[in-house]
């Protein structure tokens, strides 16, 4: 009886065996095509939220960071930590492109708007995402209504200082593309 019961328990830790490792594999990303959607936070900190379809079904947390890694909220780079990992996307071009963009601006209804869209690169993933690589073209979409100047000169006109907070706005940044995973060792 006792061999019976070493045996029944052996074979039911080899199918637990088996399901956690198909269980894992199945989570575990391939290459292949994904989307990308973030939401900044409106302080401008360079954080934001994010949410990652395709190849990798994902979410969390964006922030800019500089080439050191460390925070920084005019950063080139953005670390995305994610529930299963992070890595890091370089918005190097895409940043350049947003720092050269002048918005286009309605005066008689104080509206603003621009779009631009750039190449991103990602690397140094951990966790689910180690060896990640690829592109992702990234499109950056703002809109707003400018606040109007109250009083003295320019009153009625719209102020289009930088300190000037808008009265609402709305930003967008969404990306496709393909991802990679190399596993060296």
């Amino acid at each position: 009886m006792r061999a019976v019961k070493v045996a029944l328990a052996a074979a039911i830790l080899a199918s637990l065996l088996v399901v956690t490792s198909v269980a894992l594999a199945a989570s575990v990303p391939k290459p292949g095509k994904v989307n990308v959607y973030v939401t900044p936070r409106p302080d401008n900190s360079g954080a934001g939220t994010i949410v990652i379809t395709g190849a990798i079904g994902d979410y969390g947390k964006t922030q800019s960071i500089d080439k050191n890694g460390k925070k920084d909220p005019n950063g080139v780079f953005q670390k995305v930590t994610l529930k299963h990992g992070t890595f890091v996307v370089d918005t190097t071009a895409l940043t350049k492109k947003l720092d050269n963009t002048v918005p286009k601006v309605t005066a008689a209804t104080c509206s603003a708007n621009f779009s631009v869209t750039a190449p991103a690169s990602l690397s140094k993933g951990t966790g689910l995402y180690f060896g990640v690589g690829g592109n992702v073209k990234i499109a950056a979409t703002f809109a707003a209504i400018l606040p109007r100047y109250t009083s003295g000169a320019k009153k009625g006109q719209c102020n289009l200082a930088n300190s000037a907070v808008p009265v609402a706005q709305y930003t967008s940044i969404t990306g496709a593309g393909s991802v990679t995973f190399t596993v060296t060792g």
